[in-house]
């Protein structure tokens, strides 16, 4: 059949595995920070754009006209469940809040009004491609800016089973710089693992004289 075809590149171009999210990572190097908790069910990101049709009410004028279309913002959301807390997990999932120490017992304080230090970057780094090594292996990474939970703190406990903690993030924009969306996403393939030790391996050769 002609058209009953895939891509033969198409299992290196698979995003694999739940991903994780961590407050830090660096692409150039692939380098992943602390991961903030453990996952269940996996993590969703969603970047909705909002547009204005200026030509809508225009006689005349075809709707969706894209020389009279402007993109007004973006929302940008990561949500998904936790299965594993922590202080500063606690405090990131309420928002608005303050942490402290009281007779070695953590606290977390909600707060009415949001301080600037509420807002984190958060990165969800997932597997990518067929090489998924541990020193080459691909990876996608979407970088959230300015991520403030909008979903509240939640807790579901279970009858001889885990609790469960639901969460959104939404990602912000800066008055600092407001062309900025609140997001990015790298995308980078893998590469074979033997190629990546022989290539180390020449590099840390003596040279000839």
């Amino acid at each position: 059949m002609k058209y009953t075809k895939i891509r033969e590149t198409a299992f290196d171009e698979i995003q694999l595995n739940a991903g994780v999210l961590s407050a830090e990572f660096t692409p150039a190097s692939g380098e992943i920070g602390d991961i903030i908790a453990a996952t269940s069910g996996g993590i969703s990101f969603e970047a909705t754009p909002t547009y204005t049709d200026f030509g809508e009410d225009i006689d005349n004028c075809p709707k969706n006209t894209k020389e009279l279309k402007k993109l007004d913002s973006w929302e940008v959301k990561m949500s998904g469940t936790f299965v594993t807390v922590t202080k500063d997990s606690a405090k990131q999932m309420v928002g608005a809040a303050d942490a402290t120490q009281e007779s070695k017992v953590d606290k977390i304080t909600p707060r009415n009004d949001v301080a600037d230090t509420d807002f984190k970057d958060i990165w969800l780094v997932g597997d990518y491609s067929s090489k998924n090594g541990d020193v080459n292996g691909g990876f996608i990474a979407i970088h959230m800016f300015n991520a403030l939970s909008t979903g509240g703190f939640k807790l579901k406990t279970a009858d001889k089973s885990k609790g469960t903690m639901s969460f959104e993030f939404t990602g912000h924009y800066s008055i600092a710089d407001q062309t900025k969306v609140p997001f990015e996403i790298y995308i980078k393939a893998g590469a074979d693992e033997a190629v990546a030790a022989a290539s180390d391996a020449t590099d840390e050769s003596p040279t000839a004289e």
